[in-house]
């Protein structure tokens, strides 16, 4: 469902990226408390404290620069370079563990990281520019995934927080924005608009239930699906331009994920034969 993200914002034309962005915060807040209401679950509102909800309001703000980039992005021809982002941004969170909790990388981290700083200047060198819409969606969804780690409040329960925050400024720009298109383009036109709470909160939800169900390690691999059918789309279905040198960085980006994929996997599998070995038993004398 988010790999298909692309096809979906640019249905809501004529609407603006800042519309678009406005509602989707408005109708995620009714997705996520209807979802609530149907689990009956309201305790976790008592463990709302001053800290916690700070946390959740800077992290609305992040997202708010998240998905206003992303929509954006993928309604102005950018697809490719939004999933550049999410290509990117695991190994934005590996330099966040270096900086805020002092983590030692191991050699293979290094390299990765080192082979895409190189991808990152040779995109850089094919676009004209920093490729500024990838890097504000990694920095952005990497910060936000690490606000929301200090915070540890669930997904529905965030999102709410986090959506409330949002939802009195959202509702002032769609009722005094210069040219709102809310009621102006049929029935079709404000379903997708109420529609894009839903298909906010959705694969939320989904994930969350996946996150307890399925190990560490394959939830990883499988938010890889997400950037590349976001590639895909743009690549086949947008027809967004792909030059030799764009394939040359966006190969090296490729090359620094599976270095950092497969040293993730073979670090978590000596751990596992670490816990599971049993201790030497000393001989009698």
């Amino acid at each position: 469902m988010w790999g298909l993200f692309p096809l979906y914002w640019p249905l809501l034309k004529p609407a603006g990226p800042l519309e678009i962005l406005a509602h989707r915060m408005m109708w995620s807040l009714a997705a996520v408390l209807v979802i609530l209401v149907v689990r009956r679950n309201w305790g976790w509102l008592k463990t709302m404290r001053p800290r916690r909800i700070a946390l959740l309001a800077l992290a609305a703000v992040i997202i708010t620069v998240n998905w206003g980039t992303y929509i954006y992005a993928v309604n102005n021809g950018h697809t490719i370079e939004a999933a550049l982002g999410y290509f990117i941004n695991p190994l934005v969170s590996v330099l966040l563990g270096v900086l805020v909790f002092r983590e030692r990388l191991r050699a293979w981290q290094w390299a990765a990281i080192g082979i895409s700083v190189v991808a990152v200047a040779i995109l850089a060198a094919d676009y004209g520019r920093l490729p500024w819409i990838a890097l504000l969606l990694a920095c952005s969804f990497g910060t936000y995934g690490l606000v929301k780690k200090f915070a540890a409040t669930g997904s529905a329960e965030s999102l709410t927080v986090e959506t409330a925050v949002l939802f009195l400024p959202a509702l002032g720009y769609t009722l005094f924005a210069s040219h709102p298109t809310f009621t102006g383009h049929g029935s079709g036109h404000i379903a997708l608009l109420v529609g894009a709470g839903v298909v906010t909160a959705i694969p939320l939800m989904l994930f969350n239930t996946a996150a307890t169900r399925v190990p560490l390690t394959v939830i990883g691999m499988l938010q890889y699906l997400a950037p590349v059918l976001q590639f895909l789309i743009g690549l086949v279905v947008q027809h967004e331009a792909m030059p030799a040198s764009r394939w040359v960085g966006f190969l090296l980006v490729w090359a620094a994920l599976v270095i950092l994929s497969v040293d993730g996997l073979r670090t978590a599998r000596s751990k596992r034969r670490a816990v599971v070995r049993p201790e030497p038993v000393a001989e009698a004398a």
